[in-house]
């Protein structure tokens, strides 16, 4: 089994040097690297329920310091969304004709949504475009959140804001494959489940594509 990503006793600017490394590394393969929902379903394709060129957008995996290692930054969506409603999820969305690419998407997401300023954002590194089954082409933008902020959600859009070590996420003993019949054919999926809180789906994929790339 893989050493632990994160030491208990190391210090915000360890770990935070750590998985600039180690994104850097990753960062010329990830040009050809492909992960998305249809790495388990190989036979439904990578956008199974969207016809027409994929939708581009962004989510922000946001590190905050703490005792004992750094956490990631979670939301869970209002119950009234047209999609996902309720569901756990980075923050993010889609990429508006305005930013100047997933970064600043991921930057301009995460202020609406929780409230976190950009500046108070270090950009470690982003992984491999995740594709999802609904036609997203998605970014994840990793990130340390370098001042003590209290988020604040937009009620439009989160319900609530939570965070989970990072440690948690990062070992694969947490990552469950399960699985559900979708029009007739049984779709897989990863799900982390962390208390009461229920991480699954793209949120538990992108998640597992961190972990992958981390410790490849």
């Amino acid at each position: 089994m893989t050493a632990p990503l994160v030491n208990t006793s190391s210090t915000g600017s360890d770990w935070a040097q750590y998985l600039r490394e180690r994104l850097a590394d990753a960062s010329e393969r990830n040009r050809e690297l492909e992960t998305g929902d249809h790495i388990l379903n190989p036979d439904l394709g990578p956008y199974a329920r969207w016809e027409g060129p994929p939708r581009d957008a962004a989510v922000l995996i946001g590190l905050v310091d703490s005792r004992d290692g750094p956490n990631v930054i979670l939301t869970q969506r209002t119950g009234h969304l047209n999609s996902h409603a309720g569901q756990i999820a980075l923050p993010g969305g889609k990429i508006d004709p305005q930013d100047e690419g997933p970064v600043a998407a991921a930057l301009r997401e995460a202020e609406e949504e929780i409230g976190l300023q950009p500046k108070r954002v270090e950009l470690l590194g982003s992984l491999a475009p995740y594709l999802t089954g609904s036609g997203y082409r998605v970014v994840p933008v990793v990130g340390a959140v370098t001042e003590a902020t209290a988020f604040r959600p937009n009620p439009e859009e989160v319900d609530d804001i939570f965070e989970v070590p990072l440690a948690f996420l990062m070992d694969p003993a947490n990552h469950q494959k399960l699985s559900r019949n979708w029009e007739g054919r049984r779709r897989y999926f990863y799900a982390m489940p962390f208390g009461e809180r229920y991480i699954w789906g793209v949120t538990a994929g992108i998640i597992h594509s961190f972990y992958e790339t981390v410790y490849r």
